[in-house]
């Protein structure tokens, strides 16, 4: 089965360019397209997780689009986007089938909250299938096939990259691994490229399942080589 994509159906690049980054450094896959013909030439939009829907769009417009989306998928997340603002304009696109409603402008943090909520909520694009052994260490537990994880007695719905990162450490147990061979692995990108989204995902797995994350035991930084991953730091 292909990977999970959200498809943004944006014309205004300026803003479709700045969501597409934002929502690739959360980890997610993403599509865009810019118009509603585009959108609806991608039928029945196999392995989509979300679809992210301009509503004023040059030639078929969003509201056609949510329609069409809405009778081939029921099921399919549609958060829809608008300079429409108005309550009546509101209701005319929760009534068309979308699940959500944004209006511009919005803050990037609270467009992140709705997809990360649509998501959560949305739970059956994930693959049915039986599920593999959990991975567990200090108490937190790690399902990497549904992308979920039970640490500090709390759910956590993983991003692809937190799960592939976790996934390489796993297989890497006690070895130090290299920026470049992180950035090759999890990324899949060239040795040469910026590597601070590296430092910010390593953050991101240390608040999720160090105990301290400010003095980790799991995650640890060897100093001028890399990242390390220790299961039991006692023994």
């Amino acid at each position: 089965m292909a990977e999970a994509y959200i498809l943004l159906v944006e014309d205004e690049l300026h803003i479709a360019q700045g969501l597409k980054f934002n929502l690739e450094m959360e980890g997610f896959r993403v599509v865009h397209l810019t118009t509603g013909e585009q959108a609806l030439d991608r039928a029945p939009w196999t392995g989509c997780c979300l679809v992210i829907l301009d509503r004023m769009l040059p030639g078929v417009d969003g509201l056609e689009v949510c329609r069409a989306m809405r009778r081939t998928n029921p099921r399919l997340p549609i958060l829809m986007l608008t300079a429409m603002g108005k309550p009546k304009d509101r209701v005319e696109g929760l009534a068309e089938g979308a699940d959500d409603y944004l209006s511009k402008p919005f803050s990037l943090e609270e467009f992140l909250l709705r997809v990360r909520g649509m998501l959560r909520r949305a739970d059956w694009y994930r693959p049915q299938e039986k599920a593999g052994k959990d991975y567990c260490f200090a108490g937190n537990r790690v399902d990497l096939q549904q992308q979920r994880a039970v640490a500090k007695g709390r759910e956590v719905l993983l991003t692809e990259i937190e799960t592939r990162m976790l996934q390489v450490f796993f297989q890497h147990e006690n070895q130090v691994l290299s920026r470049t061979k992180l950035l090759e692995l999890v990324w899949g990108v060239t040795p040469n490229t910026e590597t601070r989204t590296l430092d910010n995902f390593i953050v991101r797995l240390r608040k999720y399942f160090e105990k301290q994350p400010s003095a980790p035991e799991h995650f640890l930084t060897v100093r001028g080589r890399g990242y390390r991953f220790v299961r039991n730091p006692r023994d």
